[in-house]
């Protein structure tokens, strides 16, 4: 009889301790959660995102696209028609004033102009004719006068000689009209044959070649245009702002822009011309805003595209606070009191007086008081206490103070996110 005991299979766990391993560890982090909220001291500024004053620059400006162009160029056209026989230059090429760029077949113009020149000598030689013939119809009129006097011939024949001078000399002068006529139209031959020749008519840089050498040019219907050349020494922003902030453009405001590629070089302008007359696109409406700027490096190229910062206002060394921190309020009423000195403690910046930098939108604030603001502030107490600020200049990220903060301190910019309660979160403690 076998009495070899039969072996034993592991025990598995029951499905109540896996409940308990998994329970047990939710509880505990629970717990730890839950104490706090309920037992825990409560921390009102955990419930805030809070931001710094500041000191720092600020400007408020008119963002634009634009455009590089130019500001001196030419389109060089053709005078005379014709095949373009030869192109002297290519784009990029630096050219002087009366360089050679182009040449049409002169063949029909030099033609032209040796019959004229063939016909103005067979004229001079016709005039030469007449001189004599005038001077022997004088010759002739003389002696037929002293005949006269002396009773010596007729009448008729006095008259002959008279009428024979004076169609000399008018034969004369009618030859002497066809030279004049000649060599007008002999200039204008002559003409023609050195428009043949494609001079440049100022100096500067092929920018563009739109002819192509063995092209036939006609010049009766409109002017081909051979290449352009323009002064790359100083070029042209031409910005389109939109009807919203046109308004907030003044001629002579300072201006700066950016190019892609640039590595953030900014190139500096004041404002020149504002065109009346806008350019409607996808009914979007565009002013044509035009400054100059200097290009001595030839780092500006045509058509690139600049990203454009018009000036309305600025400070420099100011306190600054972030827009979300302030809820604004009505400007002050006008004071008869002189503004603060600028440099004092209440936050205006060094050589900044009370409107300095505010653009022509600038004096009927200043005349209208500093704008006002709430902020809140970190006391402290632990808490938070609104406070009344005076605004200067503002843009969309951040505003500068006048008075009512001081360097270093901490205003609410925020809400932490979950913090909407009633009961703003606590610290937690054991």
């Amino acid at each position: 009889m076998n009495t070899t005991p039969p072996s034993r299979r592991p025990t598995r766990p029951s499905w109540g301790r896996r409940a308990l391993l998994i329970l047990v560890p939710a509880l505990l982090a629970g717990a730890w959660y839950a104490w706090p909220q309920v037992f825990g001291k409560r921390d009102p500024l955990t419930g805030y995102q809070f931001s710094t004053v500041q000191r720092g620059d600020i400007e408020d400006v008119v963002t634009a696209t634009g455009t590089l162009q130019p500001r001196d160029y030419v389109d060089v056209g053709a005078q005379v028609s014709g095949q373009l026989r030869k192109i002297h230059v290519e784009v990029g090429d630096t050219v002087n004033a009366g360089d050679l760029l182009a040449e049409i077949d002169p063949t029909v113009y030099r033609a032209r102009v040796d019959a004229s020149r063939a016909q103005l000598k067979n004229l001079r030689a016709q005039l030469k004719d007449r001189e004599a013939q005038l001077a022997l119809a004088q010759i002739q009129l003389r002696r037929q006068r002293a005949l006269m006097a002396e009773d010596a011939t007729t009448k008729e024949s006095l008259q002959t000689a008279e009428a024979s001078a004076k169609s000399a000399e008018a034969q004369l002068e009618a030859v002497r009209a066809q030279i004049e006529q000649i060599e007008s139209t002999l200039r204008g031959d002559e003409a023609s044959l050195q428009y043949a020749r494609i001079l440049s008519p100022m100096a500067g840089t092929v920018v563009s070649i739109t002819a192509r050498q063995g092209q036939t040019l006609n010049t009766n219907q409109q002017a081909p245009v051979v290449m352009r050349i323009a002064d790359l020494s100083t070029m042209t922003v031409q910005t389109q702002v939109s009807e919203a902030d046109v308004s907030r453009l003044e001629l002579g405001m300072e201006a700066y822009f950016t190019t892609l590629g640039g590595s953030g070089k900014r190139w500096q302008g004041k404002l020149e011309k504002i065109e009346p007359t806008p350019t409607v696109t996808n009914n979007v409406v565009l002013y044509n805003a035009l400054f100059d700027v200097l290009n001595p490096d030839g780092l500006l190229m045509t058509q690139m595209t600049a990203q454009v910062f018009f000036i309305v206002s600025q400070a420099k060394d100011v306190l600054l606070v972030p827009m979300a921190a302030l809820t604004q309020g009505a400007p002050r009423a006008p004071q008869l009191s002189p503004p603060a000195s600028p440099g004092n403690a209440n936050g205006t910046g060094r050589g900044m007086g009370a409107g300095a930098g505010q653009g022509r939108n600038g004096a009927a604030a200043a005349s209208a008081g500093p704008r006002q603001g709430t902020v809140k502030v970190a006391d402290e107490r632990g808490g938070v206490q609104e406070r009344k600020v005076e605004l200067g200049v503002s843009n969309r990220v951040q505003t500068q103070v006048l008075s009512g903060l001081a360097e270093g301190e901490r205003v609410v910019s925020g809400l932490v996110v979950g913090a909407g309660s009633s009961r703003p979160p606590m610290t937690p403690r054991l």
